[in-house]
């Protein structure tokens, strides 16, 4: 019995059928591609805010420095600056579990940009550094980096973060609003400390308490709404930055 061969109208109706399928499941690869990178991503900061919590236990209470100048070098909460202009491990990295605490440093989703403050390595993620942290030399009524005690409601108290802002990188977490009892600075520096909405939208935080949340609503300064470069503030006031209740 003599074998059957395909048409070609047979064959274009495959081809079409394939082709069908393949725009259905490129997108669907895709989606789940992201889902592990974020998933990824919310491990990291949670183990980024273990580190921290680690950290001030170890320090009286205190938590981590957001940058200060310690024996001449520029010693920042993930990477110090020597005096020879190269980054190397900083203060949190031997409070990360494993050896890969460089990956930890990284999140998966962000695709690079401009370089990171003073050039060293930008890793995706920023700390809080208008309340939490402290970088040396910022205008507020305060002198160093906030102690555990001090938080009233860590679970709504942002530690790290998809950090991100329209012009590139920027690894120091701010609120929207001045506060000059804690962080005086001024507008630019503060809307240079916005967070990435880069997982579909949302944006990954790890708060006081160790747990990670996926929120999806930027917010510009004290207004409500989405920015169009994908990237705002946590909420529209201080409310997820401070350490009151």
């Amino acid at each position: 019995m003599s074998k059957r061969a395909f048409t070609l109208v047979e064959l274009l109706v495959a081809i079409a059928v394939i082709g069908v399928l393949a725009a259905l499941l490129v997108p669907a690869l895709e989606r789940a591609r992201e889902a592990a990178r974020t998933a990824a991503c919310a491990s990291n900061l949670r183990q980024l805010a273990a580190a921290a919590l680690s950290y001030a236990g170890e320090n009286r209470g205190q938590f981590p420095w957001g940058m200060r100048v310690e024996n001449g070098e520029m010693a920042c909460w993930d990477f110090t600056v020597g005096a020879d202009g190269a980054a190397r491990p900083g203060l949190l990295w031997k409070h990360v579990p494993g050896a890969g605490a460089g990956q930890v440093l990284q999140c998966p989703s962000f695709l690079g940009g401009n370089a990171n403050w003073r050039g060293d390595p930008y890793t995706g993620y920023n700390y809080n550094c208008s309340y939490v942290g402290k970088v040396e030399g910022d205008p507020g009524g305060r002198a160093a980096p906030a102690l555990l005690s001090q938080i009233g409601d860590p679970a709504r108290t942002a530690l790290f973060g998809d950090g991100q802002y329209a012009g590139g990188a920027n690894k120091f977490m701010r609120a929207p609003v001045r506060d000059r009892d804690f962080d005086g600075s001024g507008n630019g520096i503060r809307e240079a400390g916005t967070q990435g909405f880069r997982h579909g939208g949302r944006t990954n935080v790890a708060f006081a308490d160790g747990h990670v949340a996926s929120l999806d609503k930027p917010y510009r300064k004290g207004e409500e709404g989405f920015v169009s470069d994908g990237c705002g503030f946590l909420s529209p006031d201080n409310s997820l930055y401070s350490l009151s209740k």
